[in-house]
């Protein structure tokens, strides 16, 4: 059966029966203008659609544990693992990768898409377009084009974004001005769409949605602009809202009090990457990003909840069962929406349920994620200078380096020790793998108002001292301690994560515009390919007819590798 065959119709405002028209011809290109979108669709002989099956993604195939043939989020799974299942490509025929096929977006900032992989089709979104590609080829099948919105600040003026969810026949997408689309995914034709964030005009939206159930959850960048941040929950049928977190409370609502007058309206706090799920616990895990004003504390006293927090979640309701704040009273712009990675194992000689994050304040924390309970950190950052430690609570002890007028040397610096570039943790080795960044900066404070189409960091900061350092990290669950750490040579800072495989691999960017592949044990290079272009993506890996591929985005163009 052909991917065209069901559905609303093979593109938008074309009656039934259109499609089978379409596929009688080789190459039918067709353009449709509605309203401020438009759709170009582009379909194949069936001869060349033999590699690809009908799109209709389930609950199981959601659930499942490790990505296969399929690759179906973000992350590749509701764990955050991002470790492939696929096991064509070894340590001992790695080297013999070749480029598959390279396809070119266009893009108006590097991507940092992750593409998602359905039933031999591959998604892949820069800006406020998506495509849809045969995964085996990269031909593209479909194009949905919506411009680029005027106005936006900071990331969501960059007009980022981070990739599509997927249910059933329909893919899921946010854009720049956080508006959730809902297309149909062998069409692209759109179905619904829907603004869900008002109120602020410096509201975007920069990450790729995370289905559970049969909810479509989003969040909001914005969080250096003066937004107050949430995730809400929408039907993935019909894009009705089901329930909103509001991560800053309102008056009345406990944790307030770091919000005097209406600051609760401005306190940041996003929700700007996506988060995971323990369908066994039925609990959402979400990272909140940093309170807003940045550098000025003053207006905000206090801890200044949920900011720079990990959120767990009922997915049903919205109602939050725990939290645990890494930076409280953040006055370093260091987020907490690094991938909270959820891993069953033995610590400490007990099984348990943990989620491991490495943040963005340089320490890396173990959580029981069924209680919030605080286990270990451990600092990876070379230079941390604005903490001692963290307590038995796995509160940080403060060295009081507070930003001021005539600034304060801070490391790390304001992009933080890691960022959200995806790690990855491989069961078999146990072994999770994250990139770093070392730097310190000069922060500066001063009271300034909020204003609508202006970012609200109250000042900023510079560069100070040696240039950044960047490295991968290997981090061993069994010995709680580094098995190895890779310093990366290159002109360019890599912004791109990491995936690992079930034989023993890991796979990223490097700062040289290669795309990498190592020993996951050693951290020994394997292979790599020049791109040519920076890498601000995470890789993944699919199959299509047996074949395994590896694919990642570069400026602006999606490379595919395997196997000759």
């Amino acid at each position: 059966m052909s991917m065209w065959a069901e559905g609303t119709g093979v593109l938008a405002g074309m009656p039934r029966g259109t499609g089978d028209r379409i596929r009688g011809a080789a190459v039918i290109g067709v353009l449709l203008a509605i309203g401020t979108s438009c759709i170009y669709a582009q379909a194949s002989q069936a001869a060349g659609q033999q590699s690809m099956g009908v799109i209709q993604i389930t609950q199981t195939d959601l659930l499942q544990k490790n990505s296969a043939d399929n690759w179906l989020s973000y992350n590749g799974s509701y764990s955050g693992q991002r470790n492939s299942s696929l096991t064509q490509v070894s340590r001992g025929n790695v080297a013999h990768l070749t480029a598959q096929w390279v396809f070119h977006a266009r893009a108006v900032s590097p991507m940092e898409v992750t593409p998602v992989v359905a039933a031999g089709v591959m998604f892949v979104t820069s800006s406020n377009d998506v495509w849809a590609l045969d995964a085996k080829t990269g031909k593209v099948l479909w194009h949905h084009a919506r411009p680029l919105s005027q106005g936006l600040i900071d990331d969501a003026g960059a007009h980022r974004n981070r990739g599509v969810a997927i249910l059933g026949t329909r893919i899921y997408m946010e854009t720049d001005n956080a508006h959730l689309l809902c297309l149909d995914a062998r069409s692209g034709n759109l179905l619904w769409d829907v603004a869900y964030a008002t109120g602020n005009r410096n509201y975007g939206a920069t990450s790729a949605p995370l289905i559970v159930k049969n909810d479509v959850l989003v969040g909001t960048s914005g969080g250096d602009e003066g937004v107050r941040g949430f995730l809400a929950a929408f039907d993935a049928q019909t894009g009705k809202e089901k329930w909103r977190f509001w991560t800053i409370p309102g008056p009345g609502e406990a944790g307030n009090q770091s919000w005097p007058g209406d600051m609760y309206l401005h306190g940041g706090g996003t929700t700007w990457m996506p988060g995971t799920y323990d369908p066994e616990l039925n609990t959402l895990y979400w990272g909140t990003g940093n309170p807003s004003p940045d550098y000025d504390g003053s207006v905000r006293p206090g801890d200044d909840l949920y900011t720079s927090c990990l959120l767990a979640l009922d997915p049903d309701t919205g109602r939050l069962k725990w939290y645990f704040q890494f930076t409280p009273h953040n006055l370093y712009d260091y987020d907490a929406v690094e991938t909270p990675v959820l891993v069953d194992a033995t610590f400490r000689g007990k099984a348990r349920k943990l989620v491991v994050t490495a943040n963005r304040n340089g320490f890396l924390y173990i959580l029981d994620r069924t209680s919030g309970k605080f286990l270990f950190a451990r600092a990876f950052a070379q230079k941390l200078n604005w903490a001692k430690g963290v307590d038995a609570q796995g509160r940080p002890v403060p060295t009081r380096r507070i930003p001021d007028a005539n600034g304060e040397e801070i490391c790390p610096a304001a992009g933080g020790a890691t960022n959200w570039y995806s790690p990855s943790y491989d069961p078999a080795a146990r072994m999770f793998y994250f990139r770093s960044f070392d730097a310190c900066a000069l922060f500066r404070s001063k009271t300034e108002p909020f204003e609508e189409g202006h970012s609200y960091y109250a000042t900023g900061t510079w560069s100070v001292g040696e240039p950044g350092v960047d490295a991968i990290n290997a981090f061993n669950l069994k010995t709680l301690d580094f098995a190895w750490r890779d310093r990366l040579i290159g002109p360019e800072k890599g912004w791109g994560g990491l995936m690992s495989t079930a034989t023993g691999l890991i796979a990223y960017g490097d700062d040289a515009d290669n795309f990498v592949i190592t020993d996951g044990l050693t951290g020994r290079p394997l292979w790599h390919f020049n791109v040519g272009q920076p890498i601000h993506a995470s890789p993944m890996s699919y199959a299509v007819g047996g074949k395994q591929y590896f694919a990642i985005a570069a400026g602006s163009d999606v490379f595919a590798f395997a196997l000759p």
